[in-house]
């Protein structure tokens, strides 16, 4: 398996567990300071990689009524100036070809969504950015079909990849982890990360939105440990039913900062370090 580095961020075999970690959307710079900061420095205490996470558009929300967040230009700024404050790399989404070009120039891990993850167009825009891309893959897609997204990837010139489980779809409302797909993953050569709160989701469960059962996160984030990926995705704010998105799923500050270190006494025992 290849290894990734983004900023002093190591990311693959050996090295020790990433965690990306933030709100679900970008709603404010205190507030993602907020976040960024009981995590980076949790991070740090447990020797853990850290990188920050918000998005700046949540375009594929449920209902067209829903906040989706300050937009592009406004957005990148605040994720940017996160980033810079924190010392931290930084990730978000990106949705159409024009954003990956406008995000890769401040944002050090462009996202892909998993309702995106075919999106050649999108995919190469990344790639050409030269910056690392993490995708996530569809709900709708097994495992061994993400060896065709790798290769667009590659073929495209990205040099920095890591895949994304976030759960599949199973009847209505659900969604199911495959954590012998989590083995096949990483046998398409690249780091697997787990999303921790979006495979608790059940898409459209709550009518105009998106419930979830982020009780059972804690249990998920263990299990994908114990199969050895290499990094853990996990959005999280200082109070969860206030959020303007995800509010069904993300967990609280405390709670994350108590599970982290679990967490990496698990992978200590998993990696043998």
């Amino acid at each position: 398996m290849n290894s990734i580095q983004i900023q002093d961020v190591k990311i693959g075999p050996g090295e020790p567990l990433a965690v990306i970690a933030g709100p679900c959307q970008a709603e404010s710079y205190d507030m993602c300071v907020e976040v960024g900061t009981a995590m980076r420095d949790r991070c740090a205490e447990l020797g853990l990689g850290y990188i920050f996470k918000a998005s700046f558009d949540k375009a594929n929300r449920s209902s067209i009524h829903t906040e989706r967040g300050p937009g592009i230009e406004a957005g990148l700024e605040l994720i940017a100036k996160v980033g810079q404050t924190l010392g931290v790399p930084v990730t978000t989404d990106v949705h159409e070809p024009h954003q990956a070009t406008a995000a890769g120039e401040v944002i050090d891990l462009l996202q892909i969504p998993a309702f995106l993850c075919r999106q050649t167009d999108l995919l190469v825009a990344a790639a050409k950015t030269g910056k690392a891309v993490n995708v996530k893959k569809g709900q709708f897609l097994s495992p061994a079909e993400m060896k065709n997204v790798v290769t667009k990837l590659t073929e495209a010139g990205c040099t920095n990849q890591m895949l994304t489980e976030r759960g599949t779809f199973f009847g209505y409302h659900r969604l199911v982890n495959d954590f012998a797909g989590l083995y096949d993953m990483s046998q398409l050569g690249w780091p697997v990360c787990f999303d921790v709160t979006h495979s608790t989701q059940n898409p459209g469960g709550a009518g105009t939105s998106t419930g979830g059962r982020p009780e059972c996160a804690p249990t998920l984030a263990r299990c994908a440990v114990a199969a050895s990926v290499q990094a853990l995705f996990i959005e999280t704010h200082p109070n969860p039913s206030e959020a303007m998105s995800d509010a069904a799923t993300m967990l609280p500050v405390p709670q994350v900062v108590e599970l982290l270190g679990e967490l990496a006494k698990l992978h200590a025992v998993v990696s043998g370090s």
